[in-house]
């Protein structure tokens, strides 16, 4: 059996009278990497932060579980250790330098005001060259182009070395070779036993995962392999059969429908 990361149970959202999430049972499973995607508007950013625990000004309804616990039993700083972050225009300081910034992650590993230990210098530094954003560890984020401050949080976010890492839009702002550092980085993550979940609008790089959620209109229509021809045909109907899902020197990409 499955050992499963983060579980969620009859999960219901309303936002100002305004259903979002619609009674979504799941089971992502540890140790690999599950992409969500969907059209505008199928609740999917609003799902991830469901699962972690960060939705506010909103009414939720159901449960969710993160290795095996009840979400709303684990302290938050316990929470912060076992579960990462990554959002859609996420602040900081703009007035910080890029290494402080990355190291806000280790923030749940220290005590009260206790300054940085070896271990969270050790992590900040490699979360830093992981994303390429070494050179200008010392500029402030507010010096950076959209890019260069997205791997700088995400330099934050892997900092943390949490068993599970949940990040929305995470290829916001970057170039295609940094897309491709992204999901190597993801990939060694999972290799080293993580969890990884990540909603995308990159559909062709969402079928690099390893399992793929599809949903529209606040639920789950489809949950199952990458490679698998069901998920191709659930991901073509989702968006109204305008791509294809077609092979291409061994990896599936998402491709325009050019007839109509």
């Amino acid at each position: 059996m499955k050992n499963i990361a983060v579980s969620a149970r009859q999960i219901s959202a309303s936002i100002a009278n305004a259903s979002i999430l619609r009674g979504i049972d799941l089971d992502l499973p540890a140790g690999r990497w599950t992409s969500v995607v969907g059209p505008n508007g199928a609740g999917k950013s609003t799902l991830l932060k469901v699962l972690a625990g960060l939705l506010r000004h909103a009414r939720v309804q159901g449960r969710v579980q993160l290795l095996g616990r009840a979400l709303a039993d684990i302290p938050p700083r316990e929470r912060a250790r076992q579960l990462a972050w990554l959002g859609q225009n996420e602040s900081a300081a703009e007035d910080l330098p890029a290494y402080d910034v990355a190291m806000l992650g280790r923030l749940p590993h220290r005590a009260w005001m206790a300054p940085a230990s070896d271990a969270d210098h050790a992590a900040v530094q490699q979360a830093l060259h992981t994303t390429q954003a070494w050179d200008w560890r010392d500029r402030p984020l507010s010096e950076l182009s959209g890019g260069e401050r997205q791997r700088v949080l995400l330099a934050r976010a892997l900092a943390v070395q949490a068993p599970v890492l949940l990040m929305d839009e995470p290829l916001a702002n970057l170039d295609p070779p940094h897309q491709t550092d992204w999901l190597h980085t993801v990939r060694d993550l999972v290799g080293q036993g993580g969890t990884v979940v990540s909603v995308l609008h990159e559909v062709s790089i969402a079928l690099q995962a390893d399992d793929m959620l599809i949903m529209a209109a606040g639920g789950v229509v489809h949950h199952g392999p990458c490679q698998s021809t069901a998920t191709h045909a659930a991901l073509e109907q989702v968006f109204e059969r305008r791509i294809q899902v077609r092979e291409i020197d061994g990896l599936w990409m998402a491709l325009p429908r050019m007839e109509r």
